[in-house]
Parts: C-alpha cells; structure tokens; sequence
C-alpha cells in the first residue's frame, strides 16, 4: 500500500507542477481583473500543494519521478501557452476539469495513507481536495450557461465538499 501512497503522491507532485505553470499563462491571459487575481490565487495554492506534496513524499523517503517532472513541465507550459490562443471558454473548461479529478486523486491519497498507517497525513490530503474542490467549483462557475456546452459535455460535478471528510470516516 505504500507504494500505491507513493505513486499518488508523484503523480500529485508533478501534477501541481504542470497546474502551476498553466495557471501563470491562465491569469496572464484573462482581462477582467477579478477572474485575473482569483486565477492567480489559484496558481499560488497549487505551487503550495506542490510544496506539501513533496513534504510527504520526503516523509516517506521518496523522491519525485524526473521523467514524469520534465513531461509535466512541458504540459504546463504548452497549456500556459494555449492559455492565449484558447479564447475564454477552453482554458476555464480544462481547468474545471482537471480540478474535479485533483479532488479524488487527494481523496484516493488519503486513503492510501489510511491503509498503511500514515495517519498524519490525511488531513493534509483532505485539506488539499477541499481546496482543488473550491477551484472546481469556481471554474464550473466560469463555463455556466456557455454556448460551447452543446458541444462540450460539461463534467459530472463532485458531490458535496462536506463528503470528502464523511468518506474518510467511513472508510476508518
């Protein structure tokens, strides 16, 4: 199980690394400036779980995949770069639905830490998925009601934010 604890917790780490590359092209590319500073806001707390991310793997004694670190740099900055070409549609539409997936990789991860034994971590796991669920919702928010939603399905949206506590619970 700590392997599984392990891979989750690369695949979070170099995730955020291509969140936060690809949210810095986001905000530069946004006008209105109240979607600007939130975007940003967003950025600055995927660069901080990148950070606690590491935390935990160094608690775990491991270290991130460089394979996997090269690639997710160059996905985020591609994504930053689509950013500005994207109009305003596309990029609020992928990152609502990154963040709806970011939110059961930190919920699977707390898991993970429950099975084998590292306690210690799941509130810093669930804190996360909390977090990656108000970016959901802000970026679910953004799309609302788009004409491009005929064409593009929007994504199933997470249950309420109070469940990722409760599953936890129950799973104890």
């Amino acid at each position: 199980m700590t392997r599984k604890l392990i891979r989750q917790l690369r695949g979070a780490y170099s995730g955020e690394l291509a969140a936060g590359y690809a949210y810095r092209g986001h905000w530069h590319s946004v006008r209105d400036a109240a979607e600007r500073e939130r975007i940003r806001v967003i950025e600055d707390e995927e660069w901080h779980h990148r950070k606690l991310v590491g935390e935990l793997l160094a608690q775990l004694g491991a270290k991130p995949g460089r394979v996997r670190e090269a690639i997710f740099f160059l996905i985020g900055k591609t994504i930053a770069g689509i950013c500005h070409i994207g109009g305003h549609f596309i990029p609020m539409y992928g990152a609502g639905k990154l963040e709806r997936s970011n939110i059961v990789e930190y919920e699977d991860a707390a898991q993970y830490a429950s099975r084998c034994g590292h306690e210690e971590m799941i509130e810093c796991l669930l804190t996360m998925a909390e977090t990656e669920w108000e970016h959901e919702q802000y970026f679910r928010s953004r799309v609302a009601g788009h004409p491009l939603l005929r064409v593009f399905r929007l994504w199933d949206p997470p249950p309420p934010k109070e469940t990722i506590r409760a599953k936890m619970k129950r799973a104890a």
